[in-house]
């Protein structure tokens, strides 16, 4: 599904202050997979996910899903597979616009700009239906400015409006590190019910230990621009809190 053929990204490069944060990394996600991201600050998380947006073009190697050739696309056509959801619960929403309004701007991305008609009752309906999927009791609330619902509230919108239309990877670049813990637990939950719903392959950075040992079948950590550390299935299954903090001490 996603591969990334040696990737080098290297910032201020031929500056004193020079810093290669990926270095010769190689990675593939396959199909319907829900990869946690973990890595100290500075190990290329975010780099990792930018230069899959395309945020950021890689200095060197290749970035390919479902076997075409990202690099020479620009972010806002890839946004058409891709669909990234990040920290700030206030970033992927307008707030002054309604709930129903705001899904309206979503279903609108990565499509051509021109006349179409506006929301319709059919639109409602279903995003009437979508909203029953994350038992808020929103459904009903559709008209309700969005800048009045929770952080926690407005990031599980966000994620859904990130999934509706036909994307096939999310990126979750800390989707709960400005939430409390009740509502951490409740985005992360929807996050995977969304991600096996829609057979999503999803990349999730987290610094939360618990949400890397309790979320996704697949557990990569980043050190110094590289692939340190790599655990599917039953191994990353089988993994404590302790392993994970003694990694951290070890990088």
């Amino acid at each position: 599904m996603l591969t990334l053929h040696h990737i080098t990204k290297i910032f201020e490069i031929h500056k004193p202050s020079e810093i290669k944060v990926l270095d010769d990394l190689s990675l593939t996600i396959p199909e319907n997979q829900f990869v946690m991201l973990v890595g100290a600050n500075g190990s290329g998380k975010s780099t990792l996910q930018n230069l899959i947006a395309g945020n950021l073009d890689p200095d060197k190697g290749d970035i390919l899903l479902a076997g075409k050739s990202l690099v020479d696309i620009p972010d806002y056509k890839r946004s058409k597979w891709i669909a990234r959801v990040f920290q700030n619960p206030l970033q992927g929403t307008a707030p002054d616009l309604s709930i129903l309004d705001n899904f309206r701007l979503a279903s609108l991305r990565g499509e051509p700009k021109r006349l179409k008609r506006g929301i319709t009752r059919a639109f409602k309906e279903r995003v009437q239906a979508h909203l029953e999927l994350l038992g808020m009791q929103l459904e009903n609330k559709v008209h309700k400015p969005m800048g009045q619902l929770s952080g926690g509230q407005r990031q599980a919108l966000t994620l859904l409006m990130a999934v509706m239309n036909d994307v096939k990877l999310l990126l979750l670049d800390e989707p709960t590190a400005a939430l409390d813990p009740r509502s951490a637990l409740k985005v992360m939950d929807v996050a995977n019910n969304l991600v096996i719903k829609y057979k999503l392959t999803a990349l999730c950075i987290t610094h939360n230990m618990r949400e890397a040992l309790s979320y996704g079948d697949r557990l990569i950590q980043l050190a110094h621009g590289q692939v340190k550390r790599d655990l599917v299935g039953v191994d990353k299954a089988q993994l404590k809190p302790q392993d994970l903090y003694e990694w951290f001490n070890d990088d």
